[in-house]
């Protein structure tokens, strides 16, 4: 009882995320935090109470949670205060400002470590509670319907131009889609994530067959058209929808390549592709680019690509490039995990006037909060997901398995792309929706072929 009450708690959390601003306030992502340690909690008295058949793939994946410890641990040096001689030694800049730990901002440092704690144990409950494959198509179709809601209601606004005050912040639907979002880059990467989880759906719902008849093929269509495959493509084909009203420059850049990416990558793997996965992938590029774009302005974010000037691009580089200013002062260890807004004004050049409380590209503001060290640590997660998703593909046969492995790599793919001028990550329900693509490269790298997971014999703990 306590596990499904765990199970359904989170799928319900995946819905809700990015409404509130993308759970990026305060009191959104407080509320974003307490709702994981809930259902962790859950989890945690049916483990006690060992009312749990399986343990789903926690235990196989143990150099992940492995990773995420350590993370966690290395976050918590930044707001613990330390000796003064110690201090000295390990960030003398930071001693030099007067402060009593590692973090310029302890505060920001323990905020971000409790988010932190709440994106780990979002990792570990995904792999968890998806004991079975019904489990894991229902936490994967909670992150799909989060993205179509946010699509649909992006769109409906964009069209209807009407600009409104969505807790107490002001989306400008008029000029793009939104959704729930401030920022339209935001709503961008989300939908990214949603629909690399549904075309990983759709290539795990694909029937491996020999060679067919034409006539076999299309008997084969219609029967999809017919079946619970055809609403989720119109789920995809409406986020899709979504994606292109955002006018995001790098938030559809970043789907369309890694889409190809991860299907060039798929069908290489596979040396005998069965006819129907090389039309999916083929159809979601064509209809996608060229059927649903035209009637839904693909042409004007091209425009803005085309529109793109050296100003432009300097705008979006010029912060990461001072704040990696700050790694003179901080080579080792950063500034501090979140510190980034009160550390970075005495780094911008005179050129910037603005302020900025992200350096708008993740990979920079990871470098020069947590130091190459911290940096290294919390990427090797993704990295590790890359390369489970291919293995999973060049190995395995299980389409289930191998759909969840090609979400996850076009995943991971499209905010590797999006993160080098964007701040997705630094986003709460960005990054929650990312963690939990991530546990799909170990669902898929353990999870067995059949109706049930792996360790589908009572396996007490």
């Amino acid at each position: 009882m306590a596990q499904r009450a765990a199970l359904y708690l989170f799928l319900g959390l995946l819905v809700w995320a990015p409404w509130p601003l993308g759970s990026n306030r305060p009191w959104a992502w407080s509320l974003l935090e307490g709702w994981v340690f809930v259902c962790a909690a859950l989890w945690l008295i049916a483990w006690m109470r060992r009312d749990l058949r399986s343990l789903g793939v926690l235990r196989d994946a143990w150099p992940a949670l492995a990773i995420l410890g350590a993370w966690l641990v290395y976050l918590a040096l930044y707001w613990i205060p330390l000796p003064a001689g110690l201090l000295r030694m390990l960030s003398p800049e930071s001693a030099a400002l007067g402060a009593r730990t590692l973090s310029i901002d302890p505060n920001a440092s323990f905020v971000f470590w409790l988010k932190s704690c709440a994106y780990a144990a979002a990792f570990a409950l995904v792999l968890a509670l998806a004991t079975t494959r019904e489990r894991a198509r229902m936490i994967a179709y909670a992150l799909v319907l989060s993205g179509l809601l946010q699509a649909v209601y992006g769109a409906l606004m964009h069209l209807a131009g009407t600009d409104v005050d969505l807790f107490g912040a002001r989306i400008a639907h008029s000029s793009q889609a939104s959704g729930a979002f401030v920022n339209r880059n935001h709503l961008a990467g989300f939908l990214e994530i949603g629909l690399a989880m549904g075309i990983g759906l759709l290539v795990g719902s694909l029937q491996e067959s020999g060679r067919r008849t034409w006539r076999q093929f299309w008997r084969d269509t219609a029967r999809m058209l017919l079946s619970a495959r055809a609403p989720l493509r119109l789920f995809l084909v409406a986020m899709v929808i979504g994606l292109v009203m955002t006018r995001s420059r790098m938030g559809n850049t970043a789907f369309f390549s890694s889409l190809l990416i991860a299907g060039s990558v798929a069908l290489l793997l596979r040396r005998h592709a069965t006819r129907s996965t090389v039309i999916l992938i083929a159809s979601l590029i064509v209809i996608d680019i060229f059927i649903v774009g035209t009637w839904f302005g693909v042409e004007k974010t091209l425009d803005r690509l085309q529109q793109t000037t050296a100003v432009d691009v300097e705008q979006r580089v010029e912060p990461s490039v001072y704040a990696l200013d700050m790694l003179k002062d901080y080579p080792v260890l950063g500034a501090g995990a979140g510190s980034f807004y009160g550390a970075f004004p005495r780094y911008r050049g005179p050129d910037i006037g603005a302020f900025y409380d992200h350096a708008h590209n993740d990979y920079t503001q990871f470098l020069v909060e947590t130091g190459p060290l911290g940096a290294l640590l919390i990427g090797t997660l993704p990295l590790l997901a890359l390369i489970n998703a291919v293995l999973v593909l060049s190995r395995r046969r299980d389409p289930l398995a191998r759909g969840f492995a090609f979400a996850a790599l076009m995943g991971v793919t499209a905010i590797a792309i999006h993160s080098t001028v964007d701040f997705n990550l630094q986003i709460p329900a960005n990054a929650l929706a990312f963690v939990v693509l991530l546990a799909y490269a170990w669902i898929a790298l353990f999870s067995a072929s059949g109706p049930s997971a792996r360790h589908s014999p009572e396996r007490r703990p």
